[in-house]
């Protein structure tokens, strides 16, 4: 299916997802959510895509709801609005895709743009990008899991100061405060991500994938029940050619070429 808001690349195991909307600064409407949709599904049903991009055309990463959408949502009953809701928060839990995803954020990442950035594994920023929780300017609560992935980043009294607030803060803060990874200037921004993707690209990708989701588990659980995730992982591991070339390698005293096997 052919997508129109939302540009899909793929090269050399590396996907790279674009929101295109740059008149309306990557604005989300019904059907960019849709394309995301389509789009997270592509790359995390795709065995040759190892590393996930998103990133934003223009000058912004993305400024969250599309308030001419949101309108027609004002409209809508609970049922509809909690249909709505729920498939848009499928969406956003990129801890389904079971590779890194990494956001590039090269401008304002606003309300479902901030949390769309949070859902990624990894964020690298230019140093022009301005992210805000911006839902209680607009009367409303963060909705795509924001209120529970900020507060694992920078702690519980930090993301309640940005949600109850909703202040713009600028990538330098963010970085102080364990919201972004790295900082980096404007021109540097696509070296990089490509860079640090390029890296991901090559380590083992079941593996990856299989920590991923131990790691994610472990957030929501004991240590007893991380232990036996991370055992179940293991064994899978075990079975896969990946480990094996790891091992030749190691001894070889050269790089794996892992084959995702």
């Amino acid at each position: 299916k052919d997508l129109e808001n939302i540009i899909l690349e793929k090269k050399e195991g590396i996907a790279r997802l674009i929101l295109n909307r740059p008149d309306a600064m990557n604005a989300l409407d019904e059907k960019t959510y849709e394309e995301l949709w389509i789009a997270t599904e592509d790359v995390r049903t795709d065995n040759d895509v190892r590393v996930v991009i998103i990133t934003g055309a223009g000058r912004a990463f993305c400024t969250g709801l599309d308030l001419k959408y949101g309108g027609k949502i004002l409209g809508m009953n609970q049922t509809e609005l909690r249909a709505i809701m729920s498939k848009i928060q499928e969406t956003f839990m990129l801890e389904r895709v079971e590779k890194p995803v990494v956001a590039a954020v090269n401008g304002y990442a606003l309300g479902n743009g901030c949390d769309l950035a949070l859902a990624c594994d990894f964020r690298i920023a230019s140093e022009e990008a301005r992210f805000g929780m911006t839902y209680t300017k607009l009367g409303l609560i963060p909705d795509v899991g924001g209120t529970y992935r900020l507060a694992g980043l920078v702690g519980v009294s930090k993301a309640k100061e940005l949600i109850f607030t909703g202040d713009m803060i600028d990538a330098r803060e963010a970085e102080k405060i364990g919201m972004v990874d790295k900082v980096v200037a404007a021109g540097e921004l696509e070296s990089a991500m490509m860079e640090f993707a390029k890296k991901l690209a090559r380590c083992a990708p079941i593996a990856i994938g299989i920590a991923k989701k131990a790691i994610n588990k472990a957030l929501d659980t004991n240590l007893r029940e991380a232990l036996e995730n991370e055992l179940q992982g293991q064994i899978l591991c075990f079975q896969t050619e990946d480990v094996k070339e790891g091992v030749k390698a190691r001894i070889e005293k050269r790089e794996p070429m892992f084959k995702g096997k």
